[in-house]
């Protein structure tokens, strides 16, 4: 009950009392007043039970209003701390992006390197598999054979040729001998010389 519907009914008992007392007589006027003292006090009662459970109400009000506030701040921090992890977030995307294009140009070029060094690695395998064989010995040792008949064949040359440029030599000094005896001779003196024609 509101403390005003208390009130109310209060003064209702009183006045219904006095107007017991008018019409009935003493006795009865002691009975009612009791019985409306009885409900005075239990009136009394129920508005300190009220104004307690007000107070009560007040109380937990304030405490829920508290609680309400420190959520709403709690609140404001998560969505705070939220909005900074999210901004972490997406610098932390942008850089793993550019890591992996950096990984993937690596890669691309770690493939390359891997493709040269197998095609590497199969010109070795082919030349360990001939030098197995022997065939680029054969070659070789045919080729120092052509290449000692070759030098055979220019020594042999060249000492025709130097045999040549000897006789060669031999006929020039000859014939700068007779030239120089040519030169020396007399005008008109027969020339001795077995080479000699006369013209």
């Amino acid at each position: 009950m509101k403390p005003r519907e208390i009130i109310i009914l209060l003064l209702a008992a009183a006045f219904g009392a006095i107007a017991i007392v008018t019409w009935n007589g003493e006795e009865e006027a002691k009975a009612q007043t009791a019985k409306a003292v009885a409900e005075l006090t239990k009136a009394k009662e129920d508005v300190a039970k009220a104004e307690a459970a007000l107070n009560k109400a007040a109380q937990d009000l304030a405490a829920a209003k508290k609680a309400a506030d420190d959520a709403a701040k709690a609140a404001a921090d998560a969505l705070a701390k939220a909005k900074a992890d999210a901004a972490q977030t997406v610098a932390d995307l942008a850089k793993a992006k550019e890591d992996a294009i950096k990984a993937a140009v690596k890669a691309a070029e770690l493939e390359k390197a891997k493709a040269a060094a197998d095609a590497r690695v199969n010109e070795l395998n082919a030349e360990l598999a001939n030098l197995r064989n022997g065939s680029e010995l054969k070659e070789a040792i045919a080729a120092r054979k052509k290449a000692e008949a070759d030098l055979e064949a220019a020594s042999a040359a060249l000492r025709e040729a130097n045999a040549k440029l000897a006789a060669a030599n031999a006929r020039i000094a000859e014939l700068e001998e007779e030239n120089r005896r040519l030169r020396e001779q007399p005008k008109g003196t027969p020339n001795a010389s077995p080479n000699y024609r006369v013209l």
